[in-house]
């Protein structure tokens, strides 16, 4: 099968979307996580130099994701499904939903902590992957692993730690800020508190936070139709979908 035209050369996308001209890696194929029978290919790119924040900055407009120090996009032979998205925060209302969400954690307490991996978090953290994602491939992170995850970075990134009124620390959001709004790297929480919704609540705390500071979007990383664990993500609408014709809306 042909790999896709859209998806599958990053100068292409290069030169349509103004990405930094740098040099870009494509990895081996490797089977995906989200949609069965399928494979997963990204191309990456280092995010270095002292123009390094300014790179990211015109990547992540262009669909690019970042891991550590690297940036990457999905480049897989025939298939387009991986849609990154973003909320157009200063446009967004929320539902009735949304509002019982956010009045369910109205007492907790939010702080934009350095990005520095603490053993309180890595706990939160490993209690979090074993309980909803025993299967995917950040299972068995150490504490050094998480550290790296946390601390490898060129930008400018905080984790925001919710904690509540006793102040056990009950979430926490990986972030990077970017020039026109927030990045959500990865986020996690006790999943004792499942019916609190903390993960559609960080996104709600970080919509409010963009707004505060006169930014325009929230990027939550790449959306899936067929996958269940990323319908959350269409909840907070407006919505944009970065496509080959640039970012569109997916839903409003």
């Amino acid at each position: 099968m042909k790999p896709d035209k859209n998806t599958a050369h990053p100068g292409r996308v290069a030169k349509q979307w103004r990405v930094p001209p740098q040099v870009y890696c494509a990895l081996p194929e490797t089977p995906c996580p989200y949609l069965e029978g399928r494979w997963e290919r990204k191309v990456m790119t280092d995010i270095a130099g002292a123009d390094a924040v300014e790179q990211y900055d015109l990547l992540s407009r262009a669909g690019f994701r970042r891991s550590h120090f690297f940036s990457y996009r999905p480049a897989c032979s025939g298939c387009n499904a991986c849609v990154p998205v973003r909320v157009i925060a200063t446009q967004f209302q929320p539902g009735k939903s949304l509002k019982r969400v956010a009045n369910r954690n109205k007492s907790l307490h939010a702080s934009e902590r350095p990005a520095v991996a603490t053993h309180e978090q890595y706990a939160l953290f490993d209690l979090y992957l074993t309980s909803r994602h025993a299967d995917g491939e950040m299972i068995g992170m150490r504490f050094d692993d998480y550290s790296g995850m946390i601390e490898h970075t060129r930008l400018n990134t905080n984790v925001i730690e919710f904690r509540d009124e006793s102040g056990r620390l009950l979430a926490a959001c990986l972030v990077d800020w970017l020039i026109d709004g927030p990045s959500a790297v990865y986020s996690f929480f006790d999943p004792d508190l499942e019916d609190q919704s903390l993960g559609s609540y960080m996104v709600l705390w970080l919509i409010q936070a963009a707004v505060a500071r006169g930014l325009s979007y929230v990027y939550l990383g790449y959306w899936i139709e067929a996958s269940p664990k990323m319908s959350y993500k269409t909840r907070f609408r407006p919505i944009e979908g970065f496509t080959p014709q640039g970012w569109k809306i997916l839903f409003d």
